[in-house]
């Protein structure tokens, strides 16, 4: 399909902000982030230039997974407040103009959840189909396996648990707390629809991030993974229980109720190498979603049996660059849309991944990661805490024990299963591992202000006079350098530059939301330039990044690289802005031109 002009919407261009309950604003003091802090700290967020909030699981759950772990879609969890705080979060979303998203967490729901209680309570109750039992293999020897060699996602142990009280296996591709629901089964799927989507979509949020939306379909037979880990008993799985069969009938059946309410729509897609799948899930004229996070980006220099089995800064420029194109290229000549992250909720922070985290490169980094997802075509996501340039907790202030996420520290106990609890190298690598891409630096809570207790992430109750406790995770060791007080006001803060960076997007919509992205010096290990190009009008603008930590001399594309007869490049932006050298990129510069 050919399509000449994008259609324009208000989601394509919105930049939606991404909040963690958990972790963003205490306002009752007990150390844990809740609605009514979210809804204290609107004004801060419409003050970004965002159209969209989305929050992560709020949902009642036992927090086995953070909330993605659901036990009643249609109550809050309880430190986090009630159905009514959540009404009130809506109405005052919208009091400002906003729009607000949940997480849609449907693959699978906690143990805890009814329909699961009834469902393992005997094999011929009603809702026994409602997730995915099988009967166990056994050995020649006698010895009980499970139904096949999947791996969970967490750890590296089986994607099956045995019931004893049933005597059958059921499934969980993540923690054995999350048993899969069966969606071969339309009373399951019906019951989904109306308790997640409905009950929320009645109360007015406006649309949802679906988790791990193409798992719902497994393949009919759920055969063996390949073995691609021999020293590993089970085998990742994820290109088999991913893109299954009926994945599309499903997500069809799914936008009808969706539609009904006008919601938007981003699945997260994993394990979908080819960019065909992909457009399937994304084209305007298949009605399922309205756009997908891909996970190219975020997953470069992650291990390839295991995303912690790798070193830091595992991979070079062109990889990265190239990761960055697979994603824009999804909208050429198509009639998909795509998305633009570098951050969420499930990836260490940016600048420590990308950039330099050093304090002299610190802000640098977060500037140069600023202006460039900025300009990429798709609509923008913002992780809180990326505003004010979050990095890593650092190794030596914040240790191993402060982990806390499901996939950490199943991931040590992995590593001391196979190498020895006492085995100091390994243990300390495996730690390394962590520091540079576990997901917990996402989750550390927020820092508002560096001078007051705790990072200032429960300020509102020390305030007003009440006890405070500790936070649920450990302040981030920076939060007296790396906070929003100190950014505030500060005009060359990173803050700051964020801000401008939104407004640039909107003034620049045909272009930076819209336009095609063509990679013009793909090999180069240093810079990266690309070109945007608005089809329609011909408009062209040059971005030119320098990842590296030294000046770069570089010479500006030709009209030749941009396809013209003849070209002038005005500069319109850096982000060291005044104090740019023509034909010179100072350490992680970056800077944006205009074609005339």
């Amino acid at each position: 399909m050919t399509v000449t002009r994008r259609e324009r919407k208000w989601w394509k261009e919105a930049v939606i902000y991404q909040i963690y309950p958990a972790s963003f604003c205490d306002a009752n003091g007990d150390g844990i982030g809740d609605l009514p802090g979210i809804t204290s700290k609107l004004d801060y967020i419409a003050s970004l230039g965002v159209n969209v909030i989305w929050i992560c699981p709020m949902y009642e759950s036992p927090q086995i997974d953070m909330g993605y772990d659901i036990s009643n879609y249609e109550d809050v969890h309880k430190p986090y407040g009630t159905v009514q705080d959540m009404e009130v979060l809506i109405r005052e979303t919208h009091a400002r103009g906003l729009r607000i998203m949940l997480d849609l967490v449907i693959n699978h729901t906690s143990d805890q959840h009814g329909w699961f209680k009834e469902s393992r309570s005997s094999k011929d109750n009603p809702k026994r189909d409602w997730y995915i039992w099988r009967q166990a293999k056994y050995s020649p020897s006698g010895e009980r396996l499970p139904p096949n060699n999947w791996r969970c996602n967490f750890g590296g142990g089986s994607a099956w648990e045995w019931d004893e009280q049933t005597g059958e296996y059921y499934l969980h591709l993540f923690a054995t707390e999350q048993p899969d629901l069966n969606w071969e089964n339309p009373d399951t799927r019906k019951a989904i629809y109306a308790s997640s989507m409905e009950f929320w979509l009645e109360r007015g949020v406006d649309g949802f991030r679906v988790d791990t939306v193409n798992m719902y379909s497994k393949p009919g037979d759920l055969p063996d993974a390949p073995i691609v880990d021999p020293k590993a008993l089970f085998q990742p799985a994820g290109l088999l229980y991913c893109n299954g069969p009926r994945m599309h009938e499903y997500l069809g059946e799914m936008n009808k109720v969706l539609s009904r309410y006008g919601a938007i729509t981003v699945g997260e897609l994993p394990c979908t190498p080819d960019m065909a799948k992909v457009l399937q899930y994304v084209s305007a004229e298949a009605k399922q979603l309205d756009m997908v996070f891909q996970f190219d980006v975020v997953d470069v220099g992650f291990g390839k049996t295991h995303k912690y089995e790798t070193t830091l800064k595992n991979y070079k420029l062109p990889e990265f660059k190239a990761a960055v194109g697979r994603t824009q290229g999804l909208i050429y000549k198509s009639d998909g849309w795509t998305t633009a992250f570098v951050e969420n909720h499930d990836q260490a922070r940016s600048v420590s991944r990308f950039t330099d985290d050093r304090p002299e490169y610190r802000a640098l980094g977060a500037k140069l990661l600023a202006l460039m997802e900025s300009c990429l075509s798709g609509t923008q996501y913002v992780y809180q805490g990326q505003e004010i340039g979050c990095v890593n907790a650092p190794k030596e202030s914040y240790p191993v024990e402060n982990y806390l996420d499901i996939d950490s520290y199943l991931f040590i106990k992995m590593v001391k299963e196979l190498h020895g609890d006492g085995n100091k190298e390994e243990l300390d690598k495996a730690f390394t591992a962590l520091q540079h891409l576990a997901r917990d630096h996402a989750r550390i809570p927020m820092a508002w202000n560096g001078k007051a207790k705790y990072g200032g992430f429960s300020e509102a109750a020390e305030k007003a006079g009440e006890a405070i406790q500790e936070p649920w995770m450990k302040p981030h060791p920076l939060a007296s350098e790396i906070n929003v007080a100190s950014q505030l006001d500060d005009p060359d803060s990173v803050l700051a530059f964020w801000r401008k960076m939104l407004r640039f997007r909107r003034e620049h919509a045909d272009l930076l939301v819209y336009g095609d992205f063509r990679d013009i010096r793909p090999a180069d290990e240093d810079l990266f330039v690309f070109v945007k190009e608005d089809s329609h009008s011909g408009h062209k603008a040059v971005v030119a990044l320098n990842f590296s930590t030294e000046e770069k001399m570089w010479q500006l594309p030709s009209a030749e690289e941009l396809g013209l007869k003849e070209v002038k490049l005005v500069p319109i932006m850096s982000t060291q802005q005044g104090k740019t050298k023509e034909g010179v990129l100072a350490p992680l510069e970056g800077q944006v031109f205009l074609a005339q």
